[in-house]
């Protein structure tokens, strides 16, 4: 964007209203092209749309325009044609010569490749259709659909900074601040503390230099919220945090991204440059009289870097290690000044805020929790993908409507919130509303909004292994609840699902869980024990058939499972053999294939390899392994 600078609030206000003013083209195709639509091909899919629509001579009548996250992961590629809404997903290139012969030329649905209820049922033809979208409210996603994350003018068109230019045409920052508290608005990060508080708190510290931070090392396994906003609307972040530093009395603040996010990364810098450029943001911002400047910080990664005193160590050129608190980073942070630390889908919603009132947003939620909250729904459901509901929908309602429910012939057992450090709550606990206090009375916690779905063929024992050995992995190691609490628990669950476990084993499990909440150092220390806490509080029964039984009721424990060949069923096609990488399977002298015990991982090779129709792979659990081994049979 080449424009001269923008020098006071009218000029924003005549260059937002000509750019409105320009003629639109008939049509307009979003592509959904941020990191999940690019990996399931997108990038192409787009290049064989501008080149179609090129030699159809459609450039006047139809705008390709390459926008960010849908929020459709499973249905990626996927775009969306305005007007009416009319939907494709899962494109390929060479769908798009009869997609653009079709609807493009003759405005007419192709149904083919429309998306369908369940296969071969009902087509769906427009995005208001998808049952996926029910019981959203999308006030930040739906954003996504036309927006240009790399386009200045694109977000100016849209209404960008339009919250700037009322916040300095008349309140005061004491006003902002107020506007944002009354408004209800609490932190996305996970903590839920109070956005404006923050603010007021860090407004009446007593010090000539104060930093914001858009804190974005978002780190949580399955959960991608962030790296979706920053990826599709970067400019509301700038946006927010500049309306946060006018607010606060901040000049300087910082976009702290995770380097594993490259697409976010270049298209924050990207905005960064283009916004500094026209005078939204360094000295004197339109005319006002108010400097604010932010510069981007690329994380190294760790996960404990996402909790802000460890953060505020990563800026600062330090090892990202947390500290004791108090003081909270608002009194003594960045350089030991105060510091207000929001994350990303908290500074999104602030322009949205100053734009509508607090009225509008407090107007929906629960009591404690206003607004909605954006979730990545993964896991056993039969849609996936970024969530955005209003506070106060119930658990079920995610699942069974928002996510569809289980694929067929399964069933429901648990939801994991707040990933690593959350917990996993039942099915029978799926009436619980979807708010800060009712997940942490049950257990578990918001998080930064990670929800995965659990079904009968999972096990918790094994599922909680895993998040343990994550957070000993990406523990920082100072403190040692944390550093030998996570490695306690770890050994206690491997021993558990090894068949080697013991009724004092659970008893353990809860001693070092409960020592880890209370000594831990952090936040994320306090929280790493909750995944195994809920489990004994709510599944303590498949712990214990783990421990009593020696039996792993999904049958996912190596330790508790083992494979047998079933003669009778068995054609000697030795497909297993040769899938086996333990090398634990050979011809016996019947001509048979026989599993040598003793070399067998239990990785699940073999079974997978025998044909479906011949099924002579057989998995046992401990018990019946035993009974097979007693009566001779092999």
């Amino acid at each position: 964007m080449n424009r001269a600078r923008i020098r006071t609030v009218g000029e924003l206000r005549s260059l937002r209203a000509d750019l409105q003013a320009v003629p639109k083209p008939e049509r307009l195709v979003s592509v959904s092209t941020a990191s999940c639509g690019r990996a399931s091909g997108a990038l192409a899919v787009a290049e064989a749309l501008a080149g179609e629509i090129r030699r159809r001579g459609l450039e006047k009548s139809v705008e390709l325009r390459l926008t960010g996250c849908h929020g459709l992961c499973q249905l990626e590629p996927d775009l969306v044609i305005f007007p009416g809404k009319i939907f494709y997903p899962n494109l390929s290139p060479e769908k798009v010569p009869l997609l653009v012969e079709e609807t493009l030329i003759h405005g007419r649905m192709v149904p083919e490749l429309a998306f369908r209820e369940s296969a071969g049922r009902k087509v769906l033809p427009t995005l208001n259709d998808l049952p996926f979208l029910k019981k959203q409210l999308r006030w930040l996603l739906d954003r996504h659909l036309t927006l240009d994350p790399d386009s200045l003018e694109s977000y100016l068109e849209h209404g960008g900074f339009l919250a700037l230019e009322k916040v300095l045409s008349g309140p005061s920052p004491e006003e902002v601040i107020n506007l944002v508290l009354s408004s209800g608005l609490r932190g996305r990060g996970g903590a839920g503390f109070p956005t404006g508080l923050k603010w007021r708190l860090a407004r009446e510290a007593r010090s000539e230099e104060k930093y914001l931070i858009c804190n974005g090392d978002e780190g949580d396994p399955g959960a991608y919220m962030d790296r979706g906003l920053l990826e599709s609307n970067p400019f509301s972040i700038i946006e927010g945090m500049i309306i946060g530093g006018y607010a606060v009395g901040a000049a300087r603040g910082f976009i702290y991204i995770r380097q594993e996010y490259p697409l976010a990364i270049e298209r924050v810098k990207a905005s960064l440059e283009k916004t500094r450029a026209v005078g939204l943001l360094g000295d004197n911002i339109l005319g006002s009289g108010f400097s604010f400047d932010l510069e981007l910080v690329r994380g190294a990664g760790a996960f404990v870097s996402g909790e802000e005193t460890a953060l505020i160590a990563s800026i600062e050129g330090r090892r990202a290690f947390p500290r004791q608190r108090p003081p909270f980073p608002v009194v003594r942070g960045l350089w030991g000044r105060p510091t207000v630390i929001n994350n990303v889908e908290t500074w999104v919603n602030v322009p949205l805020i100053i734009q509508k009132g607090s009225g509008w947003f407090s107007g929906v939620g629960t009591a404690g929790s206003k607004g909605t909250k954006i979730f990545s729904l993964v896991g056993k459901v039969r849609s996936t993908g970024l969530v955005e509901v209003p506070f106060g929908l119930t658990l079920g309602e995610m699942i069974e409507e928002v996510g569809g429910g289980p694929e067929p012939g399964q069933k429901i057992k648990a939801v994991q919130t707040g990933g690593p450090s959350g917990g996993c709550l039942p099915a029978s606990l799926f009436n619980l509303p979807l708010d800060y206090e009712s997940l942490q009375a049950a257990g578990s916690i918001m998080g930064s909004g990670g929800m995965i779905v659990i079904d009968e063929a999972t096990c918790l024992v094994d599922l909680v292994l895993y998040f343990l050995r994550f957070a000993r992995d990406e523990s920082c190691g100072q403190c040692a609840p944390c550093r030998l609490g996570t490695a306690r628990l770890v050994r206690i669950l491997e021993k558990i699902t090894g068949g080697q476990g013991n009724p004092e084993d659970l008893d353990r499990l809860e001693k070092v869980s409960r020592t880890m909440q209370e000594a831990s150092l952090c936040g994320l220390g306090r929280t790493a024990a909750n995944p195994a806490l809920s489990v004994l509080r709510y599944f303590r029964a498949e712990l214990e058939k783990h421990v009593l039984d020696r039996e792993c009721p999904a049958g996912v424990c190596r330790g508790l499972v083992s494979y047998r060949i079933d003669k009778d069923r068995c054609t000697a096609c030795l497909l297993c053999l040769e899938s086996c990488p333990a090398e634990a399977i050979a011809v016996a002298e019947d001509g048979y294939p026989r599993i040598d015990q003793n070399l067998c991982t239990r990785c699940g090779a073999c079974l997978a390899a025998c044909p479906p129709g011949i099924s002579a792979l057989k998995k046992l659990n401990r018990k019946e392994a035993e009974s097979v081994e007693k009566s001779g049979e092999k």
